[in-house]
């Protein structure tokens, strides 16, 4: 198993940020490793969706757990290459302001091998993808609030 996470605050309402989650078409927009992102129904547990990271096909994914205003997760198994790629997304708010924390986790047979290789991309990246939806959301509460 490979395993790494991030932790940011922002002043940034969890609603706000939740929205941003929950519509899979905003994707692109905070993630700029992201070139495609679908989903085939409701952003609801079960429901399956591609993701296309830039440089590599589509990924079939799945939201595993889905809870309004607090987080979600989702997995993509890629078993030609032995493994399963968790993504876990927290939302806390607090005094300060709403804390994100996002976390993957690499599982499998190939896990040990692949997962600080792969990994390792997508631990440089999960921070300016936070910096994303951070700076996003704080941007369209500020034209919501003109």
């Amino acid at each position: 198993m490979w395993k790494f996470e991030h932790t940011v605050m922002t002043t940034a309402k969890a609603e706000t940020i939740w929205n941003l989650y929950s519509d899979i078409s905003t994707w692109v927009e905070w993630d700029k490793g992201i070139v495609h992102a679908s989903l085939e129904g409701a952003f609801v547990a079960g429901t399956r969706g591609l993701l296309q990271p830039e440089g590599q096909d589509r990924l079939n994914f799945e939201l595993k757990e889905v809870n309004p205003l607090r987080g979600f997760s989702d997995v993509t198994d890629i078993p030609d290459a032995g493994i399963q790629v968790h993504f876990t997304h927290h939302l806390v708010e607090t005094a300060e302001g709403t804390q994100l924390t996002h976390e993957v986790t690499i599982t499998g047979p190939n896990a040990e091998h692949l997962g600080p290789v792969i990994g390792a991309g997508m631990a440089k990246g999960i921070p300016h993808t936070m910096e994303g939806i951070a700076a996003l959301a704080l941007e369209r509460e500020r034209k919501h609030a003109v």
